[in-house]
């Protein structure tokens, strides 16, 4: 079913001070696709319910004059997460399948560029009702004994949805009522995630083991059914009970398999055994056996938590973990620190010395080091002492202290890790100790290598050389601005060689880059340091990048090129071009605002482009130069636009405004064409009869002889003396005219989507349905239902009943007029009359009955009067009806079907009018059943949505 609902949100006002028709964006939303319900909870509040799963569509319905460009932005709501926005630059914002997430306020922004722009908002309400969870609990204080035998049990239900659930409980199929049964408790508990019920079974009686339903319900709301969850109660029901087959923490090495069992030692009824990963999913190679989860040669990616669960809805689930270690070992480094106590950066006879070895290891507290000097095991001594773990270095870093370094230490010392009994392969660094080889660094930037520069786009080597010192570290980079990151999104890069290489170089790469030493594979003294200046060159950046310039003929035209940045700022050249052609012309000079200058004529409105060079590129200003005219700016907000033709056609007021007429020549018309399907139907030149056109100032055309209720496309361009401007074009589609009350020829045709403010009745058991011959299904039945509208034609809409399958005998359909303010309407002499006029078609040997209601009242108390009835077959024809009514306030009509015996009782209704004014008598009108004293009248005039008698469009 597709629902239209309309929100008029405020008015246009033209602009003053010469800008004629010129007004600021206004918007309203419109809804149609799936909806539930669709109210003003308040005067600011409108809110749209929409149930999950379902197509929701927005439309942004906006007035103002250029035409406004609409954007769509989203806040979160009460079910979402956190704050969204999503920016769709579109009037129709359409989410198929939405979810609750995509609950909130949707924004609809309107801008034209003239005064401030028009926001509007509504809020979608998502309906959703999940499948409830059923758990059962006891009271800790029962559990050393028989399990459910003379304890107290609380079933607890859990469910999401909105809006609230309403929760029944039964055993078996007997309602749970507490006021009659002492027996149990029902009751909310607090501080629940969720809505939840808890039924609290006291001291078990043999009765209470038995089957328990908790059945939720939002009230049949979007007609979301009712759901439940059923839970065997018995003597034997208890929690689960797991065991994992290893410990808590299993360390392995890379390559071997895994095999993980958690094995279920109790539980009724039976548990299930999930396993799941923290963090991140189960590896896509692993294996899920009932409770045994298998790992087929892992590695460090499969490193994790792995988590048993047992659940069988008893007490709490039953959970076990196990951390999954796989060993590994990288980067090996050491660090040489001379005596920090003596401030020394070398190696000297006399003084202590240190050596640490550290690796990046998992786990870190598993791996063995091992210091050898000249290829002999080092063990603790007077002057040799080995920590494990040296408290003034990163944590798992191994040292060797030499204390008064004689030259006996002078040595080869090498450091050695592995993990013990593990297969991990293990690694090796070797320092050689001597006054000769442990020498401090000298760091320096080469000739010329202080400043690189480099075109955008290209490839740049920034260089760092250790020139002097032994053994030779690696260089570390980093930016001199504090808060900048290297162009690969890390503060610090290692380079082995000192040569930091960056690929397709950009402008926000530019700036100072800081080298220096590191204080690992070398000496661990006070770090050597340099900087170097990325200087990236770009052509120069012009404003306009593009400019179209139109001007009336033998007028001079300014052409400027500014210049705005560019690395360097020193100019090589600068070039007018036109059409792609040099002009001849003495150079100009280097300045940062080129400019032509020159004199329109009909030969030389063409393209024009002003190329700017330095040393690293070119850019370019183009200039579309014409002495056309600016474009027609259709007028989208004419107020009833169609009139009704004989013979089935309609005329459309075309309306525009002529973009700053004075640029050009004088306009003196318009060429006009319609087209349908591509095909020209009218192509005519729209004489201004010697008038101007002026900014802001409307001009129209009635188009002719349109057949109802097809679309055209219009396409407008406006003429002067020397040319003809650009065309522009529009759809213009029929709709029914929205006119004021005692219009003389309107009638609902349905012709329109929006169906003239109809809706459906929410309370009904199925709807009408809007169609013509060429939306019928080929498949139906020849002997109900219209061919054709009442009109006759095939293209035309009307609105039905399909009798056909699942359809009941009995079914009823209502369709709703839009509600109409009496009190806007008043007459001394008392109510005032109205006259409701319809044609209706009943032919088929099941008809069943149509009945036409007078509603008044709110719609909390809303009262149906039977004012028109008629049933059984009619004939083939469309007949037509009428009757008065003199209702004392605000009113709706309600169109009821009812379908008969079988599947040949289509009814349709087609041309309905309700105007002020009784009913003009005619001799020729088909007998109706009126109720009331009323009596069937000719057709007198159209149904009115005039803002006197439009409140609001009603939705049940």
């Amino acid at each position: 079913m597709e629902i239209f609902w309309i929100l008029i949100l405020s008015s246009v006002c033209p602009l003053v001070n010469g800008q004629g028709v010129y007004a600021p964006a206004n918007a309203q939303i419109v809804h149609s696709g799936a909806a539930c319900n669709v109210k003003d909870e308040s005067i600011n509040e409108r809110i749209y319910t929409i149930k999950e799963g379902d197509t929701m569509v927005l439309q942004c319905i906006v007035k103002g004059h250029p035409r406004p460009q609409v954007r769509w932005t989203k806040t979160a709501g009460s079910a979402s997460d956190k704050f969204q926005e999503t920016s769709i630059y579109n009037e129709t914002l359409r989410i198929e399948g939405i979810q609750r997430v995509q609950g909130g306020r949707y924004y609809c922004k309107a801008d034209n560029g003239v005064g401030v722009a028009a926001i509007k908002s509504i809020r979608v309400d998502v309906q959703y009702l999940d499948t409830p969870v059923l758990t059962v609990h006891q009271t800790i204080s029962d559990v050393r004994g028989s399990y459910y035998q003379e304890k107290t049990v609380f079933l607890r239900c859990t469910v999401n949805s909105n809006p609230p659930a309403r929760f029944i409980w039964k055993r078996g199929n007997t309602l749970i009522e507490q006021s009659k049964d002492n027996g149990v408790d029902i009751y909310e508990p607090l501080y629940t995630q969720g809505e939840t019920k808890v039924l609290k079974l006291k001291n078990l009686r043999p009765k209470d083991f038995a089957d328990y339903t908790c059945q939720v319900s939002v009230r049949n709301v979007c007609n979301i059914e009712d759901k439940s969850v059923t839970f065997r109660l018995t003597n034997a029901t208890t929690p689960p009970i797991i065991k994992l087959s290893v410990d808590d923490t299993v360390v392995v090495d890379p390559g071997q398999d895994v095999v993980l069992t958690c094995e279920v030692t109790a539980g009724f009824p039976r548990p299930t055994v999930t396993w799941s990963r923290y963090p991140g999913p189960l590896p896509l190679s692993a294996q899920v056996r009932g409770p045994t989860l298998i790992l087929r040669a892992v590695t460090q990616a499969d490193a994790g938590f792995y988590n048993c669960t047992a659940f069988n809805n008893v007490g709490n689930p039953a959970r076990k973990n196990v951390n999954l270690v796989v060993r590994t070992m990288t980067n090996l480094t050491f660090q040489i620190t001379p005596d920090s106590n003596k401030d020394s950066e070398t190696i000297q006879i006399g003084r202590d010395l240190k050596l640490s070895c550290h690796v990046d290891a998992t786990p870190q507290d598993k791996v063995n080091y091992t210091w050898y000097k000249n290829g002999v095991p080092i063990f603790n001594s007077d002057n040799l002492i080995l920590l494990r773990s040296d408290p003034e270095m990163e944590p798992g870093t191994s040292s060797l202290d030499i204390v008064d370094i004689k030259f006996s230490d002078l040595a080869t010392y090498s450091c050695m890790v592995n993990f013990p009994g593990s297969r991990v392969p293990e690694l090796r660094v070797d320092v050689n100790i001597s006054q000769s080889s442990v020498t401090p660094p000298v760091l320096s930037v080469p000739p010329g290598g202080q400043i690189v520069s480099i075109s955008e786009g290209g490839n740049a080597e920034l260089v760092c050389l250790v020139t002097e010192g032994k053994p030779r570290p690696p260089i570390l980079w980093s930016r001199t601005e504090k808060d900048l990151v290297m162009p690969s999104g890390i503060p610090v890069v290692e380079t082995p060689d000192g040569r930091l290489r960056l690929r397709n170089v950009s402008r926000d790469m530019m700036g100072g880059y800081r080298c220096q030493t590191a204080p690992y594979n070398g000496l661990n003294i006070k770090r050597r340091e340099a900087q170097v200046q990325l200087n990236v060159q770009y052509p120069p950046i012009l404003d306009p990048v593009f400019q179209d310039v139109r001007s009336r003929t033998s007028q001079t035209v300014t052409l400027k090129c500014t210049v705005q940045r560019a690395n360097p700022t020193r100019l090589t050249e600068i070039r007018w071009l036109r059409n792609g052609n040099f002009i001849r012309m003495s150079l100009p000079g280097l300045k940062e605002s080129p400019e032509l200058k020159f004199k329109l004529e009909p030969n030389n409105s063409d393209t024009y482009e002003c190329r700017v060079s330095n040393s690293a590129g070119t850019s370019s200003c183009t200039f579309n130069v014409s002495s056309k005219p600016y474009n027609a700016e259709f007028y989208f907000d004419t107020p009833n636009p169609v009139r009704i033709l004989k013979g089935n056609n309609y005329s459309y007021n075309l309306q525009w405004t002529q973009k700053d007429p004075q640029a050009t020549e004088r306009i003196v018309g318009y060429w006009l064409n319609v087209r349908k399907n591509k095909q020209k139907i009218l192509s005519k030149q729209v004489d201004l009869g010697g008038r101007e056109p002026e900014k802001g100032v409307l001009m129209s055309y009635t188009i002719p002889d349109l057949r109802i209720p097809l679309s055209y496309e219009v396409r407008l361009a406006p003429i002067t003396a020397y040319s003809t401007g650009d065309y522009v074009s529009r759809i213009i589609q029929y709709s029914e005219p929205y006119t004021y009350p005692r219009s003389s020829d309107k009638v609902c045709g349905f012709e329109d989507e929006r169906i003239c403010g109809f809706t459906q009745d929410r309370t009904d058991v199925f709807d009408w349905t809007r169609q013509n011959n060429l939306t019928q299904n080929p498949k139906r039945s020849t002997n109900t239902g219209p061919e054709t509208d009442r009109s006759g034609t095939k293209e035309g809409y009307y609105m039905y009943i399909e009798a056909s399958r699942p359809r009941a005998e009995g079914d009823k359909a209502r369709l709703l007029s839009p509600l109409f303010n009496v009190s806007s309407v008043k007459s001394p002499k008392g109510p005032v009359p109205y006259c409701v006029s319809f044609y209706y078609h009943m032919k088929g040997k099941h008809i069943g009955t149509l009945n036409i209601f007078l509603r008044m009242g709110s719609f909390a108390s809303a009262l149906d009067l039977l004012k028109w009835t008629k049933s059984g077959h009619q004939g083939p024809d469309w007949k037509r009806a009428d009757f008065d009514i003199s209702p004392s306030g605000p009113f709706q009509i309600v169109f009821e079907g009812i379908r008969g015996l079988n599947y040949e009782g289509d009814i349709a209704i087609d041309d309905v009018s309700i105007t002020i004014g009784k009913c003009k008598r005619e001799n020729n009108l088909d007998n109706a059943v009126l109720i009331g004293g009323s009596r069937s009248l000719p057709l007198a005039s159209w149904l009115t949505f005039g803002l006197s008698c439009f409140l609001s469009l009603p939705y049940r």
